[in-house]
């Protein structure tokens, strides 16, 4: 993920070995120090047994448990990071050797699905149980580890560092005759709100029939989604993108007068932490339309820095698209103040430098 490669690649105090089971994408994110240690050949059949059978979470073998120490010892390692609470309910058995202080991050779904299963919780809580530090992107999740049985005082908030120099500030104004440009950017499915942005959007050019709407991304809600706009009488005023490149992504950023970002949880639970589409989009002064859903109320300051309204309200959400378009000044005025929520939060080299902080902070433990 970008994020995951720009906190990497942006430590200065520390020397990161990145350890992964496969090395993809090295013209597009070049780093030398990669080890790479492949799946167990029998590991689906043991993902089979563990989910199908036990109802239990996958775990990774002897065996990989002791390649992973190997490789630990071979490079000195003094502290290892997780990325992804899944991911550390993987490697719980390597996790109870503690053979280094264990940092995880937790990013959203990865601290809320499948928690109503049994032994998936009880996985979850005996690695909270070892970890040295928990970082999290939001209050909201640091509540939900808390819930999971987490003691508070290891949970660290740790905020997604957005690259302010890529993505400068531009003072939006309003669009000239009725012709408003809204942006959707995020994978195709459930938790992102998609139906309840077409419905909005289709209210929305009833009034201005210029209007358009772009969505950028890729999933499985993609066939669902252009028949939904057949329904709604929108087909012609929708866009959709496919997957862009980050130097496309931003020209839309650019391009656009607001972001549309409706999160709502899933039905298995599935919550957004803070999506990174959005802080970046607002880095650029793009307005954000949003919900009141996971941490994106700790980026969205309701009626100045964004417009925040209740998960699956698309009429809520209608009416704010409206009222903003119709107010210029109101309009210019959460434009920088979009960006500027982002400068104080989210910028990169200050979040860096906290993990960097946290990273003493669990060596001294």
């Amino acid at each position: 993920m970008l994020h995951v490669y720009r906190q990497i690649t942006g430590l200065r105090n520390f020397s990161p070995v990145v350890f992964a089971q496969k090395r993809e994408n090295v013209a597009q994110f070049p780093f030398d120090d990669v080890i790479v240690i492949p799946k167990n050949p029998l590991r689906e059949l043991r993902r089979f047994w563990a989910k199908k059978i036990r109802n239990a979470p996958l775990q990774i073998s002897r065996s990989e448990t002791a390649r992973i120490c190997a490789e630990l010892r071979g490079v000195n390692a003094a502290l290892m990071h997780i990325y992804f609470g899944h991911i550390g309910v993987l490697l719980l058995p390597l996790i109870e050797l503690q053979p280094v202080p264990i940092v995880v991050s937790f990013h959203g779904a990865d601290a809320m699905v499948d928690m109503d299963k049994p032994r998936h919780r009880a996985a979850m809580q005996r690695m909270l149980a070892r970890i040295t530090l928990a970082l999290v992107r939001s209050h909201s999740l640091a509540d939900r580890l808390v819930d999971l049985g987490c003691a508070r005082e290891k949970i660290r908030i740790h905020r997604t560092g957005i690259p302010l120099e890529q993505l400068p500030f531009a003072q939006r104004t309003p669009a000239e005759n009725g012709a408003w440009k809204f942006l959707q950017a995020c994978r195709l499915i459930s938790k992102k709100g998609l139906r309840v942005s077409l419905r909005a959007f289709a209210e929305f050019a009833k009034k201005f029939p210029a209007a358009t709407f772009t969505i950028a991304g890729e999933g499985p809600m993609l066939d669902q989604l252009k028949m939904f706009t057949q329904e709604l009488g929108i087909p012609e005023k929708v866009h959709f993108a496919g997957f862009v490149s980050q130097q496309q992504l931003r020209e839309l950023f650019y391009a656009s007068h607001f972001f549309l970002h409706p999160s709502e949880l899933g039905r298995d639970g599935n919550q957004e932490g803070v999506p990174n589409s959005m802080l970046e989009a607002m880095a650029t002064g793009l307005p954000p339309l949003a919900t009141t859903h996971g941490g994106i109320p700790e980026a969205v300051e309701n009626g100045v820095s964004g417009v925040l309204v209740d998960e699956r309200d698309d009429e809520a959400l209608a009416r704010a698209m409206l009222e903003l378009a119709g107010n210029s000044n109101a309009y210019r005025t959460m434009s920088s103040a979009a960006a500027q929520a982002v400068a104080e939060k989210f910028e990169m080299h200050a979040q860096i430098r906290a993990l960097e902080n946290f990273y003493n902070e669990a060596l001294l433990s």
